[in-house]
C-alpha cells in the first residue's frame, strides 16, 4: 500500500493558471518555479491580463510591487511562503526549500485578514480518522528526528539542565511581527513577563538560526542577561536541537517565533504575545487572543491542517510533488548525511574507482581527504573500507561496506552503489564484534518505522528487488503439481569474502554447504547458483561440474537470483545475504554461520550465534523482532543512499525506485574499459580489489 497523498487545499477562491510576477529575483529561484508548475501554474514575468494572478513573495519588501499591479490590474493576488519543513540551512545560504504555500486568500502570518491556513484550520471537519492518524505519527517523528523548518543544529550537543523557561528571540523586522503589530517593546515586555512569572527560575533565550549564523540581527543582546535579583538569563546554545531545549523548559514566551509551534506539538502551552497562525486554537496562552479564531482544536488537527493540508510538498529526488511523509523521509536523509559529515572525513583503504562514488556519498558538506594510513587523520573522523581495515583503529572509526540494496550489476565489474554502510562501532558481516546494525536491530522502531518497513517489504516483492539485480532466467523446473519435492536454492558465495572469513562456522565452502545440504535433504530438489562474481572468473569458488552433479539437481548459471528466490521453498546458505532476500519473500532460511540476519528467531540457525543476540548483558532474553523491525534496521535506518539521477541523499524508496526503473546512469567509459580488463587479467584481482 503506497503512502496516501495529502489532500489539495480547496481554495475559497480559484488560484489563476498564469502568475506574473515583478520580481527577478524569481526567475533566479527555479525550485519555486518548478513547484508552480507542478501544481499546475505558470510562472511569467511581466504585466498579467484579464483571469491571470500577479504573484509575490509574502510580505517581502518588494511586495508592494506585485500588490500595486494587481490591484491596478484588477486580477487575483496570490502570495508564496515557504513550508514549516524547509530545508537543512536557511533560504539566506542558497539552499532551496521542499515546500510552498500558495495561498490566494491572505498569508499565514497576517492575522489582518484571513489565509488559507486560518481556513482550513477554521472550516475543514479536520475529522478524517487516516489524516489524524497520520498527524500524530508525524508529530512523534518530528520530536524523535528533531526536525524543524531549519536544521543546522547538532544532535550531539548536551541539552541544558532541565528547569529553565524558554524565551524565544526573532529577526528584527521580521514580517509576521509587522503584521502583528510586534516591536521591540514587545520582546523587552515577553522578557520581563517571563521574569516576574518564574522569578526562581534561570531563563534562555533562544535565538532565531538566521542569527546564530549572523545574517540578521535579533532583539536581544548582551543587555539583557542582566539579572541581579534572579537565578539568571543566558542564551541557548544555538545549536541545540529545538525538540531537546523543549524537553527541558518548564514554559515558553514567544511572540510569533514557529519555535512556538513546536512547543505545541511538544506538549507545551506557550504564551504567545503576536498572533501567529497557532493562535487562538486553545493550544496558547495568547495575550492578544485573535478575535475571529473561535475553533478549539487538538495538536493532531492543527498539525494535520499545516503540515499535511495546506502546503505542497516536493520530492527534489523524483521531481514531483509528494507527501508530507515523503518530504519528512528525504530530510531525514539529506539531515543523516549532514549530521554525519558536517566536520569532514579522512579515508584509507579505498581503491581508486570507488573514490568518486565515495566523494559523492560522504563529501557533500567537505571533500574526503585520501590517506594511506590511520596516523594521518590526526583526530579526524576516519572512513576505511571493512574489508582493508587494519586490527587496530581510533575510536569511532567508520567502516564502510555496500548496503544491501546496491546496484544493477556487480562490484567487480566496478558498477558503482547507491547504497553504502559508515558502522562505527563495527561492521555488520563480522559476528566476532558488535555492529552499530545488531543496535539497530535491538532497538525499538521510530515512530512510522513499522508502517514504513511493511511497504518496503511490499514493494520490494513486487519489483523483485535484489542486492544486484543481474538479469537471467532459470531453467523450467518440474511441475509443482507432479513434482511436489520441497525445492531448496543453495546460493554460492566467493569463499574468500570477508563474510566468509569473519561469519561461516564449520562449513565454509560452497562444495561443503552443497554436501551437508543434500545430506539433510536427500528427496529434495535442490538448485545451486553460484555466485555472479565466481561465475564472471573474479573471485574464487567455482566447483567443478563433475562435483555438482551428485549434489545438486540444478545448478543455475547466469541467473537472475529474484527469479530463483520466487521458484524455491528454502535456502540453505552459509552467511550470504540471499538468506535476508529470502525472508522478505516469506521463505524458510537455514544458515550455518552467523550473517546479521540470523540469531533474531527469523531463521533456524546451525552455526554458532554470538549470544548478545540472544540475550541482555544481564542474563534476560532479548524480545524476538519480527520481520518488519529487520527490514527496518538493514534496509532504512542502517545504509546511506545517494540518487545518481539528482545527486543528493535520498531515501531507500528513491534507491529502489532507481533499481526498479533501471534510471540509473551507466558507469564512465573507464570503468566500464577497466572493468572488461578485469576478466582478461582476472588472476590477479589483487590489483583492483
Amino acid at each position: 500500500m503506497a503512502v496516501e497523498r495529502d489532500p489539495k487545499p480547496e481554495a475559497a477562491v480559484v488560484i489563476p493558471r498564469r502568475l506574473f510576477h515583478q520580481n527577478l529575483s524569481f526567475l533566479r529561484d527555479r525550485r519555486l518555479k518548478r513547484i508552480l508548475a507542478l501544481a499546475g501554474h505558470e510562472l511569467r514575468f511581466g504585466l498579467p491580463k484579464p483571469g491571470d494572478g500577479v504573484v509575490v513573495w509574502g510580505a517581502s519588501p518588494t511586495a508592494w510591487r506585485g500588490e500595486k499591479v494587481a490591484a491596478k490590474r484588477g486580477v487575483r493576488l496570490v502570495r508564496l511562503e515557504d513550508a514549516f519543513l524547509r530545508s537543512i540551512r536557511p533560504g539566506r545560504m542558497g539552499e532551496p526549500g521542499l515546500g510552498l504555500l500558495i495561498d490566494a486568500e491572505g498569508i499565514h502570518f497576517d492575522p489582518s485578514d484571513i489565509s488559507l491556513t486560518e481556513r482550513i484550520l477554521s472550516t475543514d471537519p479536520l475529522d478524517n480518522s487516516n489524516i489524524l492518524s497520520r498527524a500524530k505519527v508525524g508529530i512523534d517523528r518530528l520530536r524523535a528526528l528533531e526536525l524543524s523548518k531549519y536544521n543546522l543544529h547538532d544532535i550531539s550537543l548536551p541539552s541544558p539542565p532541565p528547569g529553565y523557561v524558554l524565551v524565544v528571540d526573532q529577526t528584527v523586522n521580521d514580517a509576521s511581527l509587522q503584521a502583528s503589530g510586534a516591536d521591540r517593546g514587545s520582546f523587552e515586555e515577553m522578557l520581563e513577563t517571563a521574569r516576574r512569572d518564574w522569578p526562581h527560575l534561570p531563563i534562555l533565550i533562544r535565538a532565531h538560526p538566521e542569527t546564530a549564523k549572523g545574517l540578521r540581527p535579533g532583539h536581544f543582546g548582551p543587555e539583557h542577561l542582566r539579572d541581579p535579583e534572579g537565578p539568571g538569563i543566558s542564551f541557548s546554545d544555538p545549536a541545540i536541537p529545538p525538540y531537546a531545549l523543549l524537553e527541558g523548559a518548564v514554559a515558553v514566551y514567544t511572540v510569533s517565533s514557529q519555535l512556538g509551534f513546536e512547543a505545541i506539538l511538544a506538549g507545551h502551552r506557550p504564551r504567545v504575545w503576536g498572533l501567529p497562525f497557532y493562535a487562538g486554537w486553545g493550544l496558547t496562552e495568547d495575550r492578544t487572543p485573535p478575535s475571529r479564531r473561535k475553533r478549539k482544536l487538538t495538536r493532531a488537527q492543527l498539525f494535520a491542517g499545516v503540515m499535511i493540508i495546506a502546503p505542497r510538498w516536493y520530492d527534489p529526488c523524483r521531481d514531483r510533488l509528494c507527501s508530507f511523509e515523503e518530504v519528512v523521509d528525504q530530510l531525514e536523509a539529506e539531515l543523516r548525511a549532514f549530521r554525519q559529515d558536517r566536520h569532514g572525513h579522512m579515508a584509507m583503504g579505498m581503491r581508486m574507482w570507488k573514490r568518486g562514488r565515495l566523494q559523492a556519498f560522504f563529501g557533500r558538506e567537505k571533500p574526503l581527504r585520501f590517506i594511506d594510513g590511520a596516523a594521518q587523520a590526526k583526530g579526524q573522523s576516519l572512513l576505511v573500507w571493512a574489508g582493508k581495515a587494519p586490527a587496530i583503529l581510533p575510536s569511532g572509526t567508520l567502516r564502510v561496506e555496500d548496503g544491501f540494496l546496491r546496484s544493477r550489476g556487480l562490484g567487480a565489474e566496478l558498477v558503482p552503489p547507491l547504497s553504502l554502510v559508515a558502522d562505527d562501532l563495527g561492521i555488520y558481516y563480522d559476528p566476532a564484534h558488535p555492529s552499530r546494525l545488531e543496535e539497530l536491530i535491538k532497538a525499538p522502531l521510530p515512530p512510522g518505522g513499522h508502517a514504513r518497513a511493511t511497504r518496503l517489504i511490499e514493494r520490494l516483492r513486487a519489483a523483485n528487488l535484489t542486492k544486484y539485480n543481474i538479469e537471467g532466467a532459470i531453467p523450467a523446473l518440474p511441475d509443482r503439481e507432479t513434482d511436489q519435492r520441497s525445492r531448496i536454492l543453495v546460493p554460492g558465495q566467493v569463499e574468500n569474502d570477508a563474510s566468509i572469513l569473519s561469519g561461516a562456522g564449520a562449513i565454509r565452502t560452497n562444495l561443503d554447504l552443497l554436501k551437508v545440504t543434500r545430506a539433510a535433504n536427500p528427496d529434495a530438489l535442490i538448485l545451486y547458483k553460484p555466485h555472479p562474481d565466481v561465475e564472471a572468473g573474479l573471485r574464487p569458488g567455482m566447483i567443478p561440474a563433475d562435483q555438482t552433479a551428485p549434489l545438486a539437481d540444478l545448478v543455475l548459471t547466469h541467473a537472475s537470483m529474484a527469479a530463483a528466490l520466487n521458484e524455491v521453498d528454502e535456502v540453505w546458505t552459509m552467511t550470504s545475504l540471499t538468506g535476508f532476500e529470502a525472508l522478505i519473500r516469506g521463505k524458510a532460511v537455514t544458515t550455518f554461520g552467523a550473517p546479521f540476519y540470523a540469531g533474531w528467531g527469523l531463521t533456524r540457525d546451525l552455526g554458532d550465534i554470538p549470544e548478545r543476540r540472544l540475550r541482555r548483558p544481564d542474563g534476560a532474553l532479548l524480545p524476538r523482532p519480527d520481520l518488519a523491525q529487520l527490514v527496518h534496521a538493514s534496509l532504512i535506518a542502517y545504509p546511506r543512499y545517494w540518487d545518481p539521477v539528482s545527486r543528493r541523499p535520498c531515501p531507500v524508496e528513491v534507491a529502489l525506485d532507481r533499481l526498479a526503473s533501471g534510471t540509473i546512469p551507466h558507469p564512465g567509459l573507464i570503468n566500464r574499459l577497466i572493468a572488461k580488463l578485469q576478466g582478461r587479467f582476472a588472476s590477479h584481482a589483487r590489483l583492483w580489489r
